[in-house]
């Protein structure tokens, strides 16, 4: 979309009432870059409504996210890397805990830079292909980020569990959702999440029984073609 379609249909979200509005990768494209600083110094973001941006856990581009959403009255910063088994070995050829730091190292970063930065910072942390993932490691990473970012109940983390690739029937995913919701650190200052695929065709049932099962918080994906994250705005309900 250009900047002006972008422009409509952000403030066509926000007449029909939606709160929580994912906007886009500003480090994606220009055209990303220059949405977020337009809706930011037009003041085009009415007070009610959060908006929320994605990162990579990478350096350059968790600093020209914050280069892009500098300003915002409030923003969700939602940074992520990917955890499982089968891109820790052939994408990234990375053991556990070398995948473990990327996740660590953006953090880190996170954190420093939301403090550099002008603005009202919230977080979000996702091990992508959480369903590719062992429970017990992404667990671990979550946990870990969590003790990094130090969230409290009156300024909760999201941690955004999600169903990248469908790769089981839904009652499995909401067991990996009740065994990482059991065991998160600093639960009451958590928001748990669920962002459903829908490879298999059960994404409406992942999302139902994920919640029966703890997540408190879904991510909806209504303007999207693929993975391309410059057509990209999702809705968040809780």
């Amino acid at each position: 979309m250009s900047l002006e379609e972008k422009l409509e249909f952000f403030k066509l979200l926000c007449d029909i009432g939606f709160k929580e509005i994912e906007v886009g990768f500003p480090a994606a494209s220009q055209t990303e870059y220059e949405f977020l600083r337009t809706l930011i110094e037009q003041d085009l973001i009415p007070d009610d409504v959060t908006i929320q941006v994605l990162t990579q856990c990478r350096e350059h581009i968790i600093r020209k996210t914050f280069e892009a959403i500098q300003g915002a009255p409030k923003a969700v910063v939602h940074f992520y890397n990917s955890t499982s088994k089968a891109q820790r070995e052939q994408v990234f050829k990375k053991s556990m805990e070398e995948i473990k730091e990327i996740a660590l190292d953006g953090a880190r970063l996170v954190k420093q830079l939301s403090q550099e930065y002008d603005g009202n910072f919230l977080f979000e942390y996702s091990p992508e292909s959480f369903t590719g993932t062992e429970p017990d490691f992404a667990l671990d990473v979550c946990n870990a980020v969590i003790d990094i970012m130090e969230p409290t109940p009156d300024r909760p983390m999201i941690i955004n569990l999600p169903v990248t690739v469908e790769m089981s029937l839904p009652h499995v995913y909401a067991n990996q959702i009740e065994y990482c919701s059991d065991r998160l650190h600093n639960r009451q200052s958590i928001i748990l999440s669920t962002h459903p695929h829908n490879d298999r065709g059960t994404g409406v049932a992942d999302t139902e029984l994920a919640l029966l099962a703890g997540a408190q918080r879904v991510e909806c994906c209504l303007l999207e073609t693929g993975n391309a994250p410059e057509t990209s705005m999702r809705l968040r309900w809780r």
